[in-house]
């Protein structure tokens, strides 16, 4: 059946603006943000399928590459959700906001709801001054697995001598939920480290976030 097949009231859109969103349904308002469905599916069976299969807090949790091997969904509708999941994990962000790093839980907190759900490993740096307040926000240097050979100072430090920092602390998560170091992070920390003591701007910290957890060069 078409959407156009189905009585107007009865649509999402329809019901949306004459009940509001809190009277939809998941599916329904999963139809909203996908907007079409697909050849010989509208968008409410689609969506029905999806959820069914999936969960949706499965959908938000998948990649680009991911959502687009799932039946109806291309790169446009990946993007929605994916854009969709972003926002959510940023107005949690918002609702704990961390200006001042005093310790590994701030890190913890500023990151978590970015890095938690991430399918491979991102290497943030974040860009601090002389009292530990954050300069502006922290910078991807990597997506991948992380590697000391291909991890190069100057990538690092880049940023936070363009924008004048005293200190950075180094930030990447663990697909696996386990935060607890490999040798390759311990010899990435111990690398950067000597770079900033010769450069002047001191890596204060290594923060490994897990599912639940983080560790912490420092307070280990």
């Amino acid at each position: 059946m078409k959407i156009l097949d189905i009585p107007k009231e009865g649509r999402p859109r329809e019901r949306f603006l004459k009940l509001g969103p809190e009277a939809l349904s998941d599916a329904e308002l999963f139809a909203i943000l996908l907007r079409t469905g697909s050849k010989g599916e509208n968008v409410i069976e689609m969506s029905n399928r999806l959820i069914a299969e999936y969960g949706l807090d499965k959908l938000f949790e998948c990649s680009l590459k991911e959502l687009q091997e799932i039946k109806g969904i291309g790169q446009t509708k990946a993007m929605q959700i994916l854009t969709i999941a972003e926002i959510q994990k940023r107005i949690n962000q918002s609702k704990k906001p961390v200006k001042k790093i005093s310790c590994a839980e701030d890190v913890f907190n500023l990151m978590h709801e970015k890095l938690k759900d991430k399918k491979e490993e991102h290497f943030y740096i974040l860009m601090l001054d002389t009292k530990n307040n954050i300069i502006g926000e922290p910078v991807l240097i990597t997506k991948g697995i992380l590697d000391a050979s291909i991890i190069h100072p100057r990538e690092v430090f880049k940023p936070a001598i363009k924008n004048s920092a005293s200190k950075i602390i180094l930030v990447h998560n663990h697909p696996s939920g386990d935060s607890n170091p490999s040798q390759e992070d311990l010899e990435i920390t111990e690398k950067l480290m000597k770079t900033g003591e010769e450069i002047g701007i001191k890596v204060l910290d290594n923060v490994i976030i897990g599912r639940d957890s983080c560790w912490s060069w420092k307070e280990h």
